[in-house]
């Protein structure tokens, strides 16, 4: 039984699972602009290029880029940019919008070897893991094109609280408590999610859901040492209405994000992990 069933099988299964976003790249790249979506702006951007502590000269690379908002951000700061998507309608808006000393591929995310190895002081991905299946290959290929100490910086929803379709607030009108539900959270799932919320319900994308520790396990099986683990907040904040209040305070005491880094150190022998009793 494969570990990621659908909720609602839309498709035939012997088509591949297409989870990019050229087919709706023109809308998307009218929504991220130059300077990314409002959560890329506000909270998810500034968090990652803090945690990758860019510093002129240094290579970096964008796995997942989009239509490279991150690498003009940190083209901009000195670094000298990379970056890597499967969709090439993203690519090529990617670099119309972008200056030409910023280097794009077209390329797959879990398969980087085409990249030299050793080349790179840090890498990012950005709202982009959850969207990759399975996600072993990337931390390998990152790790490969990582120079020593290099550092790698992920940011996704976060997998315990915003679970796709599986997680929702609740409001507890004797409490005046808002609150987050979750259905689901341990067990490896894939749903699929509309693309364009303008067009048909079959325009979508997959998005598979991962607890955190399997993210953890990727990355130590890649020999890259988890040092950071934020959880980002909302920016957003309500101002008025009977439920403002706690409105407020669930946005502040639930993440909307997660963010990890993890450092590339040499190799050393370590020792198994046994298996989980079932």
């Amino acid at each position: 039984m494969s570990p990621f069933p659908n909720r609602k099988p839309r498709r035939d299964a012997r088509k591949p699972q297409k989870t990019d976003w050229g087919g709706v790249a023109e809308w998307y790249d009218r929504l991220v602009g130059d300077e990314g979506s409002e959560y890329q702006r506000e909270v998810v951007l500034p968090g990652v290029i803090r945690l990758l502590a860019p510093r002129a000269g240094e290579a970096m690379l964008d796995i997942a880029c989009g239509q490279g908002v991150l690498c003009r951000m940190l083209h901009e700061r000195g670094v000298k940019m990379t970056g890597v998507d499967a969709a090439p309608e993203l690519i090529a808006a990617a670099r119309h919008r972008s200056s030409p000393a910023i280097e794009y591929h077209v390329g797959d995310a879990r398969k980087l070897d085409f990249l030299p190895a050793e080349s790179f002081n840090a890498a990012a991905c950005v709202l982009a893991i959850q969207n990759i299946h399975p996600i072993q290959g990337v931390f390998d290929g990152v790790a490969r094109a990582l120079k020593n100490d290099g550092r790698f910086v992920i940011a996704m929803m976060h997998p315990a609280f915003r679970g796709a379709k599986e997680t929702a607030w609740g409001w507890d009108p004797k409490e005046m408590v808002q609150f987050r539900r979750v259905d689901r959270y341990l067990i490896p799932r894939k749903t699929p999610i509309v693309a364009h919320p303008g067009k048909s319900p079959d325009t979508y994308t997959w998005t598979f859901h991962k607890p955190i520790e399997s993210f953890i396990k990727a990355a130590r099986n890649a020999g890259l040492l988890i040092d950071a683990l934020e959880e980002w907040p909302s920016h957003k904040t309500s101002t008025s209405g009977p439920r403002a209040a706690a409105e407020n305070r669930a946005r502040e005491e639930i993440p909307m994000f997660l963010a990890l880094r993890a450092i590339k150190v040499p190799r050393r022998p370590s020792p198994a992990i046994p298996p989980r009793p079932q």
